[in-house]
């Protein structure tokens, strides 16, 4: 595996690829429940504690994630598309109600593409700046991704 396995579609784009041993309609379930969502999303030892869901084109996509300190960060954005069982895109250059944020940071796409009996999972971050792309990258984009996708594998075999 690779941390860098799908041509990038432009110079602030950070991506991840894999195909993994689940359905997209599993994948997608845990991108899209609250309740399943909180238990994998954030890389452990950080947890996400809260979490608002309004699935379709502007609703809320927003998380609360907890560092090992216990400091707690929001997360706001919203979905720009919803493809069910395929595509999840998002954004936090906007906040509920289509209102600017503060500070965007990236669109985030997420797709499901079936591959026989395995899904190709891939996750695109764009970012509004090469800086951003490598504030990203420095944060740990390639672990963290792959240690919550391994998180979210983990959870949908029980489902």
């Amino acid at each position: 595996m690779t941390t860098n396995d799908v041509a990038t579609l432009h110079p602030q784009e950070l991506n991840i690829s894999r195909l993994v041993e689940a359905s997209p309609e599993l994948l997608f379930r845990g991108w899209t429940e609250p309740a399943l969502l909180m238990q994998w999303f954030t890389p452990a030892p950080w947890k996400t504690i809260g979490c608002e869901i309004d699935l379709h084109p502007g609703g809320r996509f927003d998380t609360l994630m907890q560092s090992p300190e216990g400091q707690e960060f929001w997360h706001r954005g919203v979905f720009l598309e919803i493809v069910p069982n395929q595509k999840i895109v998002s954004t936090d250059a906007l906040v509920s109600g289509w209102i600017p944020s503060a500070k965007p940071f990236a669109v985030l796409t997420v797709t499901f593409d079936k591959e026989g009996t395995r899904t190709r999972y891939t996750g695109r971050a764009s970012h509004w700046t090469e800086a951003d792309r490598d504030s990203h990258a420095s944060m740990g984009f390639y672990e963290g991704w792959h240690k919550a996708l391994d998180q979210l594998l983990d959870l949908v075999r029980i489902l």
